[in-house]
């Protein structure tokens, strides 16, 4: 075969393999973009007080603990749920006797629902479809339907209800009654009260497990929390915890409940295996609020008494980060959510703009991109010394030169994949 046939040959096979490169970099990098579009959010209600009002709800990237958006809502916002798609964020607020339904798209107040007086918790069923809420006033419990924010359903409980969580399969709905010391369980075909159980003294925060085997309920006049057996809806175990403890999550694997004890300004880790406090965790002051991560690895823990909030490594059991949240911030309920695509709003901007995605997720996309570039542009610096060594075609280098480009070649090679494990935690 003639040089000229070979080159021809060698130079089309080049750039078939650069182009099949190319391809393969832009199928990861739209995959990394479409991952990083998932990124988690805090939507933390801010109370404010008659003298410093605020009536705000502030919306934080997890990834970077950067406030990116301040959404006005109603008149003492407290309670605060996402859907389970994260599109909608509910809030209640007990100042205007209204729910404020937060676009997450947009940032922005989208309806506002007229319920009970004095609504507390919030929290939403697993399909998404329905939203149950308590009347701390009027000792009931509203349903409202998602898809036109209407309430159908409105459900007499216990005196003075405070906290909601709903089952994971959907079919119950359990309030706390602070006044009366017990937790109402509603069903929610019916929307009538099947159960009334016995805890502790003056009942506030409930949570449940991901199995839906047993209900968590803060006691905030004893200091403890009933484990209720939803088999049987019995108390089954009395775990003492901090001074005046308020907000209560399971974290995903059922093996922890978190604790906000405000009084004391901790937060008490319950092994759920043993049903006893097993740590400790020093956080801001009168911490309120508390959710787990999706994850499993974060807890984050609103200071009403010092308008912060606390991320708490969930292995180590320590505080990684202190931000600045409003004034007399609550998040009462499950605040955390992954909104499909977001719009961000800094605190003092009047403007909004579009941002996909989370700064921290471009960082990692940025970095891959690059990763790949380098794999690519060694791939290419190792073809020329093969081309030359092993193929009769000569390209215009020196031995030593030709040494240099194939060592250059493999150093870029490894550098790119060293990157993408970094991107990828594979490293």
């Amino acid at each position: 075969m003639k040089k000229k046939e070979k080159s021809s040959i060698i130079c089309s096979v080049s750039i078939a393999l650069l182009l099949s490169l190319i391809n393969i970099s832009l199928v990861y990098v739209v995959t990394a973009q479409n991952t990083s579009s998932a990124a988690q959010y805090a939507y933390i209600t801010n109370e404010g007080s008659f003298r410093f009002p605020d009536h705000t709800v502030t919306v934080v990237d997890t990834a970077t603990n950067i406030i990116i958006a301040t959404v006005p809502v109603g008149s003492g916002p407290i309670g605060v749920a996402v859907t389970p798609d994260g599109t909608k964020v509910y809030v209640t607020n007990w100042g205007s006797n209204t729910v404020s339904v937060i676009d997450t798209a947009t940032n922005t107040v989208t309806d506002t629902v007229p319920v009970g007086h004095f609504p507390q918790g919030i929290a939403i069923s697993p399909d998404g479809k329905k939203v149950y809420l308590a009347n701390q006033k009027d000792n009931t419990t509203s349903v409202i339907n998602i898809d036109n924010n209407h309430v159908t359903a409105t459900v007499p409980v216990g005196n003075w209800p405070a906290g909601v969580a709903v089952a994971p399969d959907g079919k119950k709905v359990y309030v706390p009654n602070q006044k009366d010391n017990t937790t109402s369980v509603i069903d929610t075909d019916t929307n009538y009260v099947i159960a009334t159980i016995p805890v502790g003294n003056f009942p506030w925060g409930v949570a449940i497990n991901p199995t839906g085997t047993k209900v968590y309920v803060t006691n905030r006049k004893d200091n403890t929390v009933s484990v209720i057996n939803t088999a049987t809806n019995q108390v089954t175990a009395t775990v003492p915890v901090g001074n005046f403890p308020a907000g209560v999550a399971v974290n995903p694997d059922a093996t922890k409940v978190y604790v906000t004890n405000r009084k004391d300004n901790t937060v008490s880790v319950i092994n759920t295996a043993t049903n006893q406090a097993t740590a400790t965790v020093s956080v801001g002051n009168f911490p309120a609020g508390v959710a787990v991560g999706p994850d499993g690895k974060k807890v984050y823990v609103v200071n009403s008494g010092d308008g912060t909030f606390s991320v708490l490594d969930t292995p180590t059991n320590e505080i990684i980060a202190t931000m600045t949240a409003g004034k007399h911030p609550y998040a009462f309920g499950q605040f955390i959510g992954s909104p499909p695509n977001i719009v961000t709003k800094g605190p003092s901007e009047p403007t909004l703009t579009s941002i996909p995605t989370s700064s921290g997720n471009n960082n990692t996309t940025l970095l891959s991109i690059i990763g790949v570039i380098l794999v690519i542009a060694g791939l290419l610096f190792t073809a020329l010394t093969t081309i030359q060594k092993n193929i009769d075609i000569e390209i215009g280098l020196s031995e030593k030169n030709l040494r240099y480009v194939g060592n250059a070649g493999v150093l870029l090679i490894l550098l790119g994949v060293y990157m993408l494990l970094r991107c990828n935690n594979l490293i």
